[in-house]
């Protein structure tokens, strides 16, 4: 197994490359699998930060910690941690640990819909999905929550810009 490890260690590294026999063992070609597939998705996931995010990243976290203590006045829900991401296509989202996380673009988007946003993750602290007591939450504070929700659908971000359809 040391010489296991090591081929393991060199394989991942990038620094060898080999290829396997036919008749070796059906253990060695599974973990021989495992590894190429763990080395593709290590590629995948190391990515550089945009410039613009970078850029933005701590203005969107001090006006998102400004909105959910106004917001969360309404609620008085315990939050953990708060996380900015450059995120694709989700404005937000909440872990059952109780940490909430952000796209930094939702500083860009109108103060309502952003408020709406805040308010839909807070209200999943206490609901964890959509039915009808988690949007009995929502409307608490935001009473017109369904056309911002409807507004909100319509802005998509499209190669790191925010873009109205229709």
């Amino acid at each position: 197994f040391a010489t296991a490890a090591l081929l393991f260690h060199l394989f991942l590294r990038g620094t060898i490359e080999f290829k396997i026999p036919m008749i070796t063992s059906s253990f060695i070609r599974v973990w021989v699998r495992k590894v190429r597939a763990q080395r593709r998705r290590v590629r995948r996931r190391v990515k550089a930060p945009s410039k613009h995010y970078a850029l933005h990243k701590e203005s969107a976290r001090m006006f998102v910690h400004e909105r959910l203590v106004v917001l969360n006045e309404v609620y008085g829900h315990t939050y953990h941690k708060v996380a900015i991401r450059d995120q694709k296509s989700r404005w937000g989202s909440c872990s059952t640990k109780g940490n909430l996380n952000f796209n930094y673009r939702i500083q860009f988007l109108p103060l309502h819909l952003a408020d709406y946003v805040i308010t839909h993750e807070l209200c999943h602290l206490k609901e964890f999905n959509h039915g009808s007591d988690f949007w009995n939450l929502v409307e608490k504070a935001i009473p017109e929550y369904r056309t911002h929700k409807e507004e909100l659908q319509k802005i998509q971000i499209r190669r790191g810009v925010l873009v109205s359809i229709g």
